[in-house]
């Protein structure tokens, strides 16, 4: 055995209790290759290096032409490992259980002989082995899976190594004495790492988690109705379908919507920025800054042929000084009259406004 054990390597079977612990302990036959169980790579780490590996032998290809592909590369490199039997998955299973309680047992034992530290060490080690054995026999679970997500932001290596995470935390929580099959039990943890990946990473302005997956399943409603019905579905419908407010539906559907940078290049010649195409709403043109400036002049011209008070008033309800309308009271504590004086005098000065000439002065500017 070499320095550096592949999850390929034979493990040694372990016991499954104690009293089997126990029946080893005696057993002088057991040949054991001294391996301490610290040089072994966790599961973590076996599931970066396959990416890493992928990658080195993409780059190598890279060097002989155009037709090497990374994700070609990483499935073949996956794909050497048998899938497992639902037997072959339980006796791994009873390894990596065995190996965990030996553990437990090598750390807390404070009366162990040599032979028998020698004996739970080599069930460590069969248990880290099948361990690291269920975890590479079903990358190919977590790439069938990580597919489904692709077109949403993230590159598909990336869905895989999220995936790949999740395929760990289920070999760790995998019970097999609940009876199901691994990959069943799998595809819930796989799935919920590429999700919450994706929601890390996988947008440029980043949403919680609940909301991310209230977006995919709003995402999925909408498609599932397009095939029924064979058009667009309709605000209410979805709000209908999915138990959502129609406002909430709106608001889904806008972060749904991925960002665009207003720096990408577009055009055949891909030479001017999306943001010279996009108009400003915000911004003013210059035309309609000489009107502004055209209909301020008027509106003081005619303002000036009411007496001071009624001017005064005008400019304060409707705020053509600072933009602020004030209200009925506020006028008239301002000049120590009632509310209702205010609107005789507001009304008074409005009606003189829409007569004679200067009326005519400010037509213009209401077409």
């Amino acid at each position: 055995m070499t320095d550096s054990p592949t999850v390929h390597a034979d493990v040694i079977d372990a016991p499954e209790s104690e009293t089997a612990f126990a029946s080893t302990e005696n057993n002088t036959d057991t040949t054991v290759v001294e391996l301490d169980s610290a040089t072994m790579p966790s599961a973590r780490e076996v599931a970066d290096a396959a990416k890493v590996i992928a990658k080195r032998e993409a780059e190598d290809l890279d060097a002989q032409g155009p037709s090497a592909d990374l994700v070609r590369v990483y499935l073949n490199g996956i794909g050497r490992t048998a899938l497992l039997t639902a037997e072959q998955e339980v006796d791994l299973a009873k390894r990596i259980e065995a190996g965990v309680f030996a553990a437990h047992k090598l750390a807390t034992g404070s009366r162990l002989s040599a032979q028998r530290k020698a004996d739970l060490r080599a069930v460590i080690r069969g248990g880290n082995a099948a361990r690291n054995h269920l975890l590479v026999a079903n990358l190919r679970l977590v790439v069938s899976l990580a597919k489904r997500y692709t077109g949403r932001g993230m590159p598909l290596l990336d869905l895989i190594q999220e995936g790949n995470l999740g395929l760990i935390r289920a070999v760790e929580k995998f019970d097999y004495t609940k009876g199901f099959k691994f990959s069943t039990y799998a595809t819930w943890w796989i799935r919920q790492a590429i999700s919450r990946g994706m929601a890390d990473q996988g947008r440029t302005i980043r949403l919680p988690v609940h909301l991310v997956e209230q977006v995919n399943k709003l995402s999925r409603l909408k498609r599932e109705l397009h095939q029924q019905l064979g058009r667009d579905a309709t605000m209410a419908e979805l709000a209908e379908e999915s138990g959502i407010a129609e406002e909430k539906i709106a608001d889904l559907l806008d972060h749904a919507r991925d960002p665009v940078s207003l720096d990408m290049p577009v055009g055949s010649d891909e030479e001017a920025p999306l943001g010279d195409f996009i108009e400003d709403s915000e911004s003013t043109s210059a035309e309609a800054q000489v009107v502004a400036g055209f209909m301020h002049e008027d509106i003081n011209k005619v303002l000036r042929t009411l007496d001071e008070r009624e001017q005064s008033v005008v400019r304060l309800r409707y705020g053509l000084d600072d933009g602020r309308p004030r209200t009925l009271d506020e006028i008239g504590r301002v000049f120590g009259i009632s509310r209702e004086r205010v609107r005789q005098i507001e009304r008074d000065s409005m009606a003189k406004l829409r007569v004679g000439e200067r009326s005519e002065a400010l037509r213009a500017y209401a077409s």
